[in-house]
């Protein structure tokens, strides 16, 4: 496979999804191959994850702009790989990568710095591979780095049933020791947070979060909220947390972007941070890095779990976005080039 990808490469062009006008379906098209600079690495794609902020750049709504045309997941992708060129004369060809390309990600082959690569472990498929980057390096950040989670702390986690929620979930749970509570917006996405490792689940479309939360804690709130929908449900997971809590944002599924009240953070001195994962590739490398690390070499002992909610053909992509768009996917959403 990776040899005749490698021919592929050498000898045309290759079918990439491309954003030509916002907010409308996104165009199969062939690109002729990227020339490449000397750290740079050509690669053909198995795998990309469809991530939110895939979707919002293609809507003109997320905070970096991107010029038209562009392919989906230029900066946020999750890709599994098979390298097909050399590293400081070093053939990895049939090797299994993953990666975060910096030059274009929905497509059959992309352009990768040879330093945002890692080698996929004997014994963790590519399927899983596929879904750690963004998901588990997410995770990894909010739990360890931004909240210092300490084993038996509870961990409230909004949007349980997303990927990165359900990463969230396996991460506290198997590796930091922590008791989950995951909320969600229907039965079904409770249900399946449950059978992930959550302890509790509430579904915040019937129930108060605020209610649940102090109810399931008898009385105490949260150590932690990982937040990612904003919002009103953002000021019930802050209202909902502990003496000395933390919650930790991570996006905004919801499409409100919440204010703060100061006076929550003052009453229990409590933290409220972001967690921003990509940033970490210009900020704090060495951080960055061991987040996928981590996740390589928790998958390959088995103390974690990637959940793949769905897989769709590359020309099926704009069926893929709809599926998020809808509120149809729970766990990672990938896109097949095979």
């Amino acid at each position: 496979a990776a040899a005749g990808a490698a021919g592929r490469a050498g000898a045309r062009g290759y079918r990439a999804a491309l954003c030509t006008q916002l907010a409308g379906p996104l165009q199969l098209r062939e690109l002729p191959p990227r020339a490449l600079q000397p750290h740079q690495v050509r690669v053909g794609v198995h795998y990309c994850g469809l991530n939110f902020a895939d979707i919002l750049a293609c809507q003109g709504l997320y905070q970096e702009k991107h010029a038209l045309p562009f392919t989906p997941g230029e900066q946020q992708p999750d890709c599994i790989t098979c390298l097909l060129t050399p590293i400081h004369n070093v053939f990895w060809q049939g090797c299994r990568v993953v990666g975060v390309p910096g030059t274009t990600a929905m497509a059959e082959e992309c352009v990768v710095d040879q330093k945002m690569l890692w080698q996929v472990p004997e014994g963790v498929s590519s399927e899983d591979a596929a879904v750690l980057p963004v998901t588990y390096g997410t995770a990894t950040l909010v739990l360890q780095h931004r909240a210092c989670v300490q084993p038996g702390e509870t961990v409230l986690v909004t949007a349980g049933a997303g990927a990165t929620g359900l990463a969230v979930i396996d991460l506290a749970v198997n590796i930091f020791k922590a008791k989950v509570i995951a909320a969600a917006g229907s039965d079904a996405k409770c249900e399946l947070a449950l059978q992930r490792g959550a302890s509790h689940s509430v579904n915040y479309s019937r129930s108060s979060l605020r209610d649940e939360v102090k109810r399931l804690t008898d009385g105490r709130g949260a150590n932690v909220a990982v937040e990612a929908v904003g919002g009103d449900i953002f000021k019930a997971a802050l209202q909902s947390l502990a003496w000395e809590g933390r919650i930790v944002v991570m996006g905004f599924a919801g499409g409100k972007i919440p204010s703060i009240p100061a006076n929550l953070l003052l009453l229990k001195n409590v933290s409220a941070m972001g967690v921003y994962w990509t940033r970490y590739q210009e900020e704090n490398f060495p951080v960055f890095s061991s987040t996928m690390s981590s996740a390589l070499r928790y998958c390959q002992e088995g103390k974690i779990h990637p959940h793949i909610g769905a897989v769709f053909k590359l020309e099926e992509v704009n069926e893929a976005f709809n599926h998020v768009l809808q509120r149809q996917s729970t766990g990672k959403v990938v896109i097949s080039m095979q």
